[in-house]
């Protein structure tokens, strides 16, 4: 989990930029990102959705509930 700080823009006004991944075996299953270009959006497994980004606090606490989604077989 990373999310820095960084000078506001038109395309990141927050100015935050994150990349939020739980990682199983060597591959990706749950990914949290705002990547160049993309815009907010989440992957799962080699699926990509966009994502309402709301703030950090709800952006960790999402990221933490697919995490347990994909434990108890869910997604």
């Amino acid at each position: 989990m990373r999310i820095w700080k960084i000078p506001s823009s038109k395309r990141l006004p927050s100015g935050l930029k994150y990349s939020l991944a739980y990682i199983r075996e060597g591959q990706r299953i749950i990914g949290y990102d705002n990547a160049e270009g993309k815009g907010h959006h989440w992957h799962y497994r080699r699926k990509e959705f966009a994502y309402d980004f709301r703030d950090v606090d709800n952006l960790i606490k999402d990221f933490y509930e697919d995490v347990e989604k994909v434990g108890r077989g869910e997604l």
